[in-house]
Parts: C-alpha cells; sequence; structure tokens
C-alpha cells in the first residue's frame, strides 16, 4: 500500500488548520475584483509563476481579461480542441494529467497506488447510485493550475440529476492523495449523472483548496444554503452533446468520470501519469 512521507502528512497538517472556506471566499471576492491594477497583477504573477500559454486561447494577451476568473476560466480559439466524428468515441472532458485509469473492483475506486475509496462515499453516500457503476470504467483526470479550466461532455448526453455535496477543501495532488484516505470523498464535490448511448455516466466535478466555486452551464455557480446535500432532478430539459461545455472550475481541480460495467473500454494511452487534452479518445464505448 502506498504510504504517505512525514512531508506528507504536515502538508495536510497545515491545510487541516487552514480556514479552507474562509479563505476560499477571499480568493473567491479577489478573483471577480474588476480594480485594474489588482486583477492586473493577480494575472501576470499567475502567468509568470505557472508558465500560462495563451496561444489557444480566444483572448491571447493576458491582462485583455476584464477579471482573474476571466482570465483563469478562459476560453479556447474555436478548433483548438479538435476531436474525431466518430460516436463511438469517448472523448476526454479536460485538459489535464490522468491520475488513475481503470475498472472499479465492485464499490471500490482506486484514489492512488493501494490507496483505495468507495463509490458510495463519491456519489454523496448514494448505494443505489453507485450500483449502478459497480464494476465499471473509471477515470480520474487532475487539472493544474496552468491548464484549461473548462470541462467539456464526453459523448452526447441528457442530464438526469446535479448532486452538490458539501466537505472539505485539501489540495489535489500525489501528497494529499496518498496521505488523506478518501480524498476525493471529503472534499466538495457536484456529481452529475447523465443518460448517454454508452449507458450512465457521471462526472464529478472535486473542489479543492482555495476551489470554492464550481459551476455548470446549465446552472451556474453551484452552492447550497445551508451547507448540505442538495439535489436538483432534471426532466430531459437539458442535453448536451459531445464536446459541448459542460462547466468549470473557478481554480482547478480534479474531473472523475464514472461508467457502467462494460459499456466503455478506457483507451491505452489513458494511464496514471499521461497528460490529456480535450477531445482527444479516451475510451471505446462497447
Amino acid at each position: 500500500m502506498s504510504r504517505s512521507s512525514f512531508g506528507d502528512d504536515a502538508r495536510v497538517l497545515a491545510q487541516r488548520l487552514l480556514p479552507q472556506h474562509a479563505l476560499a471566499r477571499v480568493v473567491h471576492a479577489l478573483a471577480r475584483a474588476r480594480t485594474v491594477w489588482l486583477k492586473n497583477a493577480l494575472i501576470r504573477a499567475f502567468a509568470r509563476a505557472f508558465r500560462v500559454d495563451l496561444s489557444d486561447a480566444v483572448v491571447t494577451h493576458a491582462t485583455d481579461y476584464p477579471t482573474f476568473n476571466a482570465f483563469f476560466t478562459r476560453a479556447l480559439a474555436p478548433r483548438a480542441r479538435p476531436a474525431t466524428d466518430d460516436a463511438r468515441v469517448l472523448a476526454c472532458p479536460v485538459d489535464g494529467t490522468v491520475s488513475q485509469a481503470g475498472i472499479s473492483a465492485g464499490e471500490t475506486l482506486l484514489q492512488a497506488k493501494g490507496q483505495p475509496y468507495s463509490l458510495t462515499a463519491l456519489l454523496a453516500g448514494d448505494a443505489e447510485l453507485a450500483a449502478r457503476f459497480h464494476d465499471g470504467a473509471f477515470a480520474t483526470l487532475y487539472l493544474a493550475p496552468h491548464n484549461y479550466h473548462r470541462i467539456h461532455m464526453p459523448c452526447a448526453g441528457t442530464l438526469e440529476e446535479m448532486i452538490f455535496v458539501p466537505g472539505s477543501l485539501y489540495s489535489v495532488n500525489a501528497a494529499t492523495e496518498r496521505a488523506i484516505p478518501g480524498l476525493f470523498a471529503r472534499n466538495e464535490r457536484v456529481v452529475c449523472l447523465f443518460d448517454t448511448a454508452a449507458g450512465p455516466m457521471v462526472v464529478v466535478l472535486v473542489g479543492a483548496l482555495i476551489v470554492g466555486s464550481m459551476e455548470t452551464v446549465w446552472h451556474g455557480e453551484v452552492r447550497a444554503t445551508p451547507r448540505q446535500i442538495t439535489r436538483w432532478r432534471y426532466d430531459a430539459s437539458v442535453r448536451l452533446g459531445r464536446g459541448d461545455e459542460l462547466g468549470r472550475f473557478n481554480v482547478g481541480s480534479t474531473v472523475i468520470v464514472l461508467c457502467a460495467r462494460g459499456r466503455v473500454r478506457w483507451d491505452a494511452a489513458i494511464r496514471a501519469g499521461e497528460n490529456v487534452r480535450v477531445g482527444q479518445p479516451l475510451g471505446l464505448v462497447t
């Protein structure tokens, strides 16, 4: 089993001591500030620190964005991420890195090497929903700060339900994956259930440190007051095509894609550590 180091544990302890949600609220306000000198300073510092490439964005000059958040959630130029027209292909929903991909062992997913966690816990404690994905294909995709932060549909689908699950806001990286059991089932998240040609499919948006804001195109910013598990049902009113924008992170994190048993076979390139881009083949519908 993968073991956390003293350094990992120290970093996690520091995060536990932080006022995670208060910090997220401060960042939320700063990211939307329109004071020119402030937003330009934030954008320049971030672009320099993380070597952000704007060459494939619609707006290619960093300080032309009205806010830091507009810069962070920038749109790509048309055809910047071309996808195959083959309807059997499940397309990658994000730019990022594969954290883990494979087939769940019944109820159990793999978080990091040797670090399991529960489908039911990930899906807001809903054992009935989780059972639909037992022994199914899953892929966990990590978005680094420099990545494009919009999320797209892997295939055409009709939205059935969205679930907001309140939780912690630990950073998501290799160290916290090793040190915090069930990290993805502890952090705040938005669970989106779709009916697709590949059967039921879930796309989970997982929040992280200073990521207290996730959006979907049909709902906008997803929040609940009071902070409790909140569910929205949709009666075929939201249908998205493959490659359509699904949502975005207002500062980055992780997307988990779940498919039903026997319905999808992952592409050979979808393995831990591999970089991926929106639209590339994620798997094949079987």
